[in-house]
Order: structure tokens, then C-alpha cells, then sequence
């Protein structure tokens, strides 16, 4: 089991049945007997279904399926998908992409850095260095750290990569507190979860952020044919990452958003 312990994983799926390696996820379970998978179908309309059902048969008790009648985008997924993770007792909950560009081998890799006690998040993060497997296109990269650099002025966090779908939490009542509300964006909420922290660590709380959240170099890391992510998509980004940046620092606005995410 080792630095890995009870661990639960939160798979967000969308018409996934095309990239959805059953091969990859039963072969990882298997070998690793203190880690499930909890798949949250958001109203899919092809087979991801089926795949999923094929799944939990094969490993029975640790492939969880929660099922949704019509989709309501990834944020709500894997808020969902949390929430049902919080009434376990695993040590350590996450959320992955099911289109495995980051390949589940990495969990372990993220898990390593709870060691330290003040920890209660890791983030997967796509930074192409010697001796890392990074493959990713020439302008995404570079649109990623154009968004990147707007976070990290909104947040004023050193933060470099919040939107790789790889994301690992201690089970703790802060974690909880941070997915009890619906968040108020879609594409950004990695961001909106950046945020809500800060929000307690301003109130006491929580630890700072930068002494409660790591970043973790990817070692592998591979764009998947078929990504949900449009043109038009990167403008809706943009758009939500200004109403974060109102609640955060508009004072009544800040207030208002407090109280309504119970923060």
C-alpha cells in the first residue's frame, strides 16, 4: 500500500466511452489494494455507461458509480463525486481525467507529499523539464501560461499549473468545507478551490496556502485526442476568472459569496 494508504479516486466522465482505457484503471486497481475509484457519469449519452457497469463487475466494491440524468458540467461532477468520497474513511481523496493524460501511476507520486502534516492538497503540474515525459502542443502551453499567470495575480499565489485534471486531498473537515457548495464557475473551478482556501486561511481557518498546497511535477504527462475544450471555451475561462477575482476583492461582493458557499 505504502505512502498511498486508503485512497479514493474521483473519476469525472462525459461521453467518455471513446477514451476510457477499462484496461488502465482495472490493471492499477488491482495492483494496488488500498485504492477504488468513485465514476460520476455526468449524463452521458454513448456508452461510458456500460463501460463504467463493465468495471464495477469485474472489481466489485471498489469501483463506485454515481450516475447523473443529464449533465451539468465536470465542476458539479466532481463536486458530487467528492462529496460521496467524504462519507468513506480513506485517508486520501482525489480527482483524475478519464482520458488518463496523466497516467494513474502519478497518484502515488502525489500522495508522497503529504509527509508533510500542514499538507492537505497536491496538484499535478505539467512543467516540461530534463528527464520529464511532457508532451503537450505548442499553444496550449502557451495559452496555459498566459491563464496561469492571471491566476496567480488573482490569487496572488505563486501558482503555475491549476488546471491539470490531477488533484489530490487530504480527507480532512477543510477539504470538505471547500466542496460543500456548488461552485460558481465551470472550466475554472480548480481555481474557485484555490480560492475558497484562501478565503479560510483568511479567517483563520486553515494554514496559509502556501504552507497547505504543493505543486507536484508531473513525470508523464500526454494530450488525449478528443478533449472537451473548445475556441469559444477559453473566453468562458477568462470570463469566470474575473467573477473570482470580484468575489475575492470586491469587499461586499466578498461577503455575499462567504456566506452563500458557507466559507
Amino acid at each position: 500500500m505504502g505512502v498511498m494508504q486508503k485512497t479514493v479516486i474521483v473519476v469525472p466522465c462525459y461521453n467518455e466511452a471513446d477514451r476510457l482505457n477499462s484496461n488502465a484503471f482495472l490493471s492499477f486497481i488491482r495492483r494496488e489494494p488500498g485504492l477504488s475509484f468513485i465514476f460520476v457519469n455526468d449524463g452521458s449519452r454513448d456508452g461510458t455507461l456500460n463501460k463504467i457497469e463493465e468495471m464495477s463487475a469485474k472489481e466489485p466494491g471498489r469501483i463506485q458509480i454515481i450516475t447523473l440524468s443529464k449533465n451539468g458540467g465536470k465542476a458539479e461532477a466532481v463536486r458530487l463525486g467528492m462529496l460521496a468520497a467524504f462519507e468513506r474513511d480513506d485517508v486520501f481523496i482525489g480527482y483524475w481525467d478519464a482520458d488518463l493524460a496523466t497516467p494513474l501511476s502519478e497518484i502515488e507520486n502525489l500522495c508522497r507529499l503529504f509527509t508533510c502534516p500542514d499538507v492537505i492538497a497536491v496538484l499535478g503540474s505539467r512543467v516540461k523539464l530534463l528527464g520529464k515525459k511532457i508532451e503537450r502542443q505548442a499553444v496550449r502551453h502557451y495559452l496555459g501560461r498566459v491563464f496561469a499567470t492571471l491566476v496567480s495575480m488573482i490569487l496572488r499565489l505563486p501558482v503555475y499549473d491549476t488546471q491539470c485534471g490531477a488533484k489530490m486531498f487530504r480527507n480532512t473537515e477543510t477539504v470538505r468545507i471547500l466542496f460543500n457548495k456548488p461552485f460558481r464557475v465551470n472550466w475554472s473551478f480548480d481555481v474557485e478551490v484555490l480560492a475558497r482556501l484562501k478565503l479560510l486561511a483568511e479567517s483563520g481557518r486553515s494554514v496559509p496556502v502556501a504552507s497547505s498546497v504543493f505543486e507536484c511535477p508531473l513525470n508523464e504527462w500526454g494530450e488525449v485526442h478528443g478533449s472537451k475544450i473548445r475556441t469559444k471555451d477559453i473566453f468562458s475561462m477568462a470570463a469566470e476568472l474575473i467573477k473570482i477575482a470580484f468575489f475575492l476583492h470586491v469587499p461586499f461582493l466578498k461577503r455575499r459569496y462567504v456566506a452563500t458557499v458557507g466559507l
